[in-house]
């Protein structure tokens, strides 16, 4: 096995899950955690349990219980299937709320061997509040964080580092659809009563929002994750490869809401996007969020499709596993995933950091020329490091794996698009150029397909010029002008292998700059 000087190789180490066992669903994730502290979900399950429908008032009813139990075996045995060696359970508004809430926690020991940590809704603020950090790309300016659940609403206000204030509220969709029993469509009189109760509960929330002024709301779990779905339907924005950092304005949310909120139950069973489940539910949490818009002038809402499952596994990680520094070393949960499934895949580091180095610099030469923007050399970067990750399941057509691995590795803080880009940039580094029987590739949008061709262009040049795999090219410097783009190399050795390497792949940059393409030893 080959392993890069500056990085010890990766292994796994244990198999462990996490259950999220909410008011309305019970949702399980098994993770393999690997020697650098990193993880990989391997499966997840959710269960529809309602575990707040049909009691009285601070009670789970027996049915409830009965559903509970039913689906935690069910995750139990996909747990044991999996030989997981740990399985973290923590219970939450449902269960903590609950008179009866140690009855069922003490059944779960019994009948099913699951042991059940029911949780603060201060705690549940703050493991969301970790997965979301660990799955967005936040920044330093403050975002309100809202995971609105089944029985309580989770507030957390922070950056990508620190929370600056953390609450739990019983404001939950199941809760609060109980507690309104609203008219089906809901009544103009309907909506103003959640609306006004909506106003009470969130006061200490507004003092903290006041100070701390976010402008972006981040939102987690089912509520908000079936919202986005339906706006993304409606818009028609492809959302095939990750839900994660899909963004939609204040304005989108507004629009849809006028639509939305008309319609009847049949109408809603309908819509693209929307869970069966949770049809009955769904109008008091749309009311919510737009009323966190209108009151704290939220301009934008971002989804993380981490929660609270997520967070159980971060903050077992960061307790129990000491010494694992790898995965916390960068903050920016782009940079991070992106040098995880490096490491995972055992990729080749001096050629592809000296191949990225050198596309780099073809960047930087022909960025305005090519009208390429820093994200675009943000993504050209994470391509380069990645163009040879497919060797990983085979040599043959690896830069195809590299385009399949890249798209399925749920790589953390990007968008659709940009996955987009950065798998089939690396994906045409090497034979072929993008062509018309390439399916997937023309289902893009013309903008998305223009991106990666620039792109692709220069990395393949940067690929010639190590063809080698053995660093002979020490210098590179760019010079263009009109009639041509000149490469002027210093090796160590004869530059030959180099040169052919870089012109044989030179076609689509010459297209894509328009001129020819010219690369020379300089003489030192």
């Amino acid at each position: 096995m080959r392993v890069a000087p500056n990085f010890a190789p990766v292994f796994p180490v244990k198999r462990i899950a996490a259950i999220d066992l909410g008011t309305n669903s019970f949702h399980a994730i098994i993770v393999e955690v690997y020697s650098d502290g990193s993880f990989r979900r391997m499966d997840k399950l959710k269960e529809m349990v309602l575990l707040g429908k049909g009691g009285g008032e601070n009670v789970i009813s027996n049915a409830a219980i009965k559903r509970g139990i039913k689906a935690l075996k069910n995750i139990k045995t996909l747990c044991d299937s999996y030989d997981c060696e740990q399985i973290l359970a923590y219970g939450t508004s449902a269960i903590r709320e609950s008179e009866n809430g140690g009855l069922f926690i003490q059944k779960s020991i019994d009948e099913v061997g699951v042991k059940i940590n029911a949780i603060s809704g201060k705690i549940e603020a703050e493991l969301i509040g970790y997965s979301v950090q660990h799955g967005v790309n936040i920044g330093n300016d403050s975002v309100l964080m809202v995971d609105i659940g089944g029985g309580s609403v989770e507030f957390i206000i922070g950056n990508d580092e620190e929370f600056f204030h953390t609450e739990s509220k019983k404001l939950g969709v199941s809760r609060i659809t109980q507690m309104f029993e609203p008219d089906d469509p809901i009544s103009s009189e309907g909506i103003d009563a959640v609306e006004r109760h909506y106003e009470k509960e969130l006061e200490s929330l507004s003092e903290h929002m006041k100070q701390y002024r976010p402008r972006t709301i981040v939102g987690s779990s089912g509520t908000m994750e079936n919202i986005a779905l339906m706006i993304a339907s409606k818009k028609d924005t492809a959302v095939d490869i990750t839900l994660n950092e899909y963004e939609y304005s204040a304005e989108d949310l507004q629009e849809f809401y006028a639509w939305f909120i008309t319609l009847d139950r049949t109408k809603r069973k309908k819509i693209e996007g929307l869970d069966d489940k949770r049809v009955d539910m769904i109008n008091t949490g749309i009311i919510l969020l737009k009323k966190l818009i209108d009151k704290y002038e939220i301009e934008k809402v971002r989804i993380s499709t981490q929660a609270l499952r997520e967070g159980i596994i971060i903050r077992h990680l960061r307790k129990e596993m000491i010494g694992l520094s790898w995965a916390g070393k960068f903050n920016d949960p782009r940079r991070r995933s992106i040098f995880e499934l490096l490491r995972k895949c055992q990729w080749h580091e001096e050629h592809s950091r000296h191949v990225t180095r050198m596309a780099l610099k073809l960047f930087d030469a022909l960025k305005e020329e090519l009208n390429l923007s820093d994200n675009d050399r943000e993504l050209l970067e994470y391509a380069g490091y990645l163009h040879d990750i497919g060797y990983y399941i085979s040599h043959s057509k690896h830069h195809k794996h590299a385009l399949y691995i890249i798209r399925n590795s749920k790589l953390k803080g990007f968008k659709e698009d940009e996955i987009e880009i950065m798998a089939n940039v690396a994906r045409y580094h090497r034979r072929s150029t993008p062509k018309k029987r390439h399916k997937q590739y023309w289902k893009m949008p013309r903008a998305i397909r223009t991106r990666i061709r620039k792109l692709s262009g220069i990395l393949r040049v940067a690929d010639g010029l190590d063809r080698s795999h053995y660093q002979n090219v020490k210098e590179l410097q760019v010079h263009s002008n009109t009639d041509e783009v000149l490469l002027e190399i210093t090796t160590e050795d004869e530059p030959y292998l180099e040169i052919w390497g870089a012109m044989r792949k030179s076609k689509l940059l010459k297209t894509v700059v328009g001129k020819n393409v010219r690369i020379e030893r300089k003489n030192v």
